[in-house]
This record gives structure tokens, sequence and C-alpha cells, in this order.
């Protein structure tokens, strides 16, 4: 089966995948949760966009995974698709759960109306502050999974989500699959709508909010096993 390396999106950690985790253990797949440098548990450490690039790849080499499946959640898309290509033959398939995905020359607030989030960026030490409860409201999910997700989050590096991505070809060279979450906005956005035209990509949807892994994570959990098995 394969290797699955799951990273969570702004704010979160590996803990974020736990559910997620032990469906796909039940599957035979190997799987390695991760949190990225600034992040959870590694709170206080240095982060560039480039930082946690690095944290992937080298997670993929430090463990010497072959077959492996990226999966990237939100802004956790932008590095997991530069991963993937830096990962070469070991790359199964990346997966990109109602995620952004890379530009070269782009940063994650590319596109957006994002004056007000950078400004919050430098108000507040060059951080991304955690986000309130009602910022998780008409996502599907409980009054109690919202209350874990607001605990558990922490402010997120600035510097990772204003830094341009790099890229050396094109991302629908590589074997895809867009999880889009229908709560959040049923279409994707136009950048991917582009790179579903690949015969590499694939669309697959789930009736819920923008952290399905928290609100589905037994039904994102079969997705991520389609996805790497092709059943």
């Amino acid at each position: 089966m394969s290797e699955f390396v799951l990273v969570a999106g702004a704010r979160l950690g590996a803990w974020a995948w736990d559910e997620v985790v032990v469906e796909l253990r039940a599957a035979a797949h190997g799987v390695h949760a991760l949190t990225l440098s600034g992040l959870a548990e590694r709170r206080g450490e240095p982060a560039g966009q480039r930082t946690h690039v690095r944290d992937i790849v080298e997670e993929v080499e430090r463990l010497d995974l072959w077959d492996v499946v990226l999966v990237g959640h939100s802004y956790a898309g932008i590095p997991v698709g530069q991963a993937a290509e830096l990962i070469g033959e070991r790359l199964g398939r990346v997966v990109f759960v109602d995620a952004s995905v890379p530009a070269d020359g782009k940063s994650f607030l590319w596109g957006w109306d994002s004056a007000g989030v950078e400004a919050s960026i430098a108000d507040n030490g060059g951080f991304w502050p955690a986000a309130s409860a009602a910022h998780f409201a008409g996502q599907g999910l409980t009054d109690e999974q919202i209350s874990r997700i607001v605990s558990g989050s922490t402010p997120h590096p600035g510097a990772t989500l204003t830094e341009p991505a790099v890229l050396t070809g094109s991302l629908g060279d590589l074997p895809a699959t867009y999880v889009k979450c229908l709560l959040d906005d049923p279409e994707p956005s136009e950048d991917v709508v582009e790179l579903l035209k690949s015969d590499r990509w694939a669309l697959a949807e789930l009736d819920t909010g923008h952290w399905p892994m928290f609100s589905r994570p037994r039904e994102l959990a079969a997705v991520l096993h389609r996805a790497a098995t092709g059943i």
C-alpha cells in the first residue's frame, strides 16, 4: 500500500489528522502526519514558505518513503505542490484537499483581497492570528469540533503566506487528485479548473466544509484511499 504524508492547513499541526490516520492505517497504508515548522508543537521555530517545502521533502527522505501520497489541505497545498515536484520518483500521487495550489512566483495570498491578512500579520509580530469560533460556522462542524480546532490552533508564520512559490515544471504534469469540499464553495477556483483539464488530474467531491478531517474523517480517508489505489 501507499505511504501517506498528511499536511494540514494554516494554524494546524499533525494532530488535525488523528481520525484520518486511524482510518488509513486500518486500510494497511503507511501514514505520517507532519507538523510544519512554527506550528503546534513546533511553535517558535522560524519559518518561511521554503522552510515548509523543506520540511516535507526532508520527512520523505528521512523516512526513505516510496510510493508517497502527499496530501495538502488548504494553505498546505502550496508547499505540498512544490514538494511533490522535488521528491521525483518517490511520488505516487499528490492530493489537494480543498487547497490552494502553487503557481511559480505567486504567494498563497495571490489573487485574494489580502490587504486585511497582510495588515493582521504586520500587527501581530509577523504572524497570522488564530481564528475565532465564528470563522468555522457553516462548515458542517459540530460545536465540539469547532472547539477542538480553535483550542489546538496556533498563530501562523506570516512569511509562509507572503513568499512566492518556486516551480520548475507544470503541476498539470503531476499525478494529482483535487478534493473539493462543497459547503466551502461548490466550484473549484479558476486555476484548479485549468489544472483539471490535464489527463493526470482527477476531481473528487465531499459534501462538507473546508475542514473535512474533522467533519468527515472517514469519508475523507476513503477518498484518499481511492486516490492512492485507483479503486
